[in-house]
């Protein structure tokens, strides 16, 4: 196990103040709250960020999703356990999360449109583009896992 480096809330929570608004402006949007925390998951599983995992399955769960959407959450595109819907977010979220490896071409832009509201595709990308940030920060800062309590 890995020695935390930083703990950037007690260093300048000035620093985090905009991720906090982000996550602010994401729930008050009207998303679901398990289509948010899919999102989050999945995203996190993608970065490799143990620390997000733990919370957003932990969160995932209160807000009522199952063990078996959970656990197969990295292999969402094998089963049928993911509406139409949730389908084109977690698509757009691992286009999104590894945009450097792949260009976001029209037509996945076109899939996700079909299931989302303009005001309700910014909240989804405003959700991926927040929890890309924290995952970079609970990396690089090396967060331990495990103590989050929802």
């Amino acid at each position: 196990m890995q020695k935390k480096r930083l703990d950037y809330y007690e260093t300048d929570p000035k620093a985090i103040s905009g991720m906090l608004e982000i996550e602010k402006y994401v729930a008050g949007s009207g998303l679901e709250r398990s289509l948010y925390e899919l999102v989050k998951l999945r995203a996190s599983q993608i970065n490799g960020c143990a620390y997000c995992i733990d919370i957003h399955s932990k969160d995932a769960r209160k807000a009522g999703e199952t063990e078996q959407r959970l656990y197969t959450l990295s292999a969402w595109r094998e089963t049928s356990f993911y509406s139409e819907r949730e389908r084109a977010a977690l698509t757009w979220t691992e286009a999104l999360t590894l945009i450097s490896e792949n260009d976001v071409a029209d037509s996945l832009y076109e899939e996700m449109r079909k299931h989302f509201s303009e005001k309700e595709q910014l909240a989804l990308t405003m959700t991926i583009i927040a929890i890309n940030g924290w995952n970079r920060l609970a990396i690089g800062f090396r967060v331990e896992p495990g103590s989050y309590n929802p």
